[in-house]
């Protein structure tokens, strides 16, 4: 199953789990679509700015934003449709969690990285 995901929150400095997630997932073979502050390119992936909408189906969004910036992008991620919504630590939000719950979109309280590492992304 196709399992693109979109990274929001994506940075290109080493040092943020936002760019390990992008790694991580290029290592599982899992197509990644990242969507930052500033564009950037690593290697293959090119880092978005703004709100892309041509980006094809988006099974996974996972979330490197803290609640309140996460209010600007609310309807930007429920139009893309995603089967789910992963908070990672520090981006919990229950608002955005229920409005995702009304449009049938499972939320997932969990860090991806330890996801992908226990095989149960």
């Amino acid at each position: 199953m196709d399992k693109t995901t979109l990274v929001l929150g994506a940075s290109s400095k080493p040092e943020r789990f936002s760019f390990d997630a992008i790694r991580s997932l290029q290592k599982n073979n899992i197509p990644v679509i990242a969507v930052g502050r500033r564009e950037a390119d690593l290697g293959d992936i090119r880092i978005m700015k703004g709100m892309p909408h041509d980006i094809g189906p988006v099974h996974t969004v996972t979330l490197y934003l803290s609640a309140i910036n996460q209010k600007a992008f609310y309807s930007y991620i429920l139009s893309l449709k995603p089967k789910r919504i992963i908070f990672n630590p520090g981006t919990t939000n229950p608002e955005l969690a229920a409005l995702a719950a009304l449009k049938g979109i499972t939320v997932v309280n969990e860090c991806m990285l330890v996801m992908l590492n226990k095989g149960i992304f």
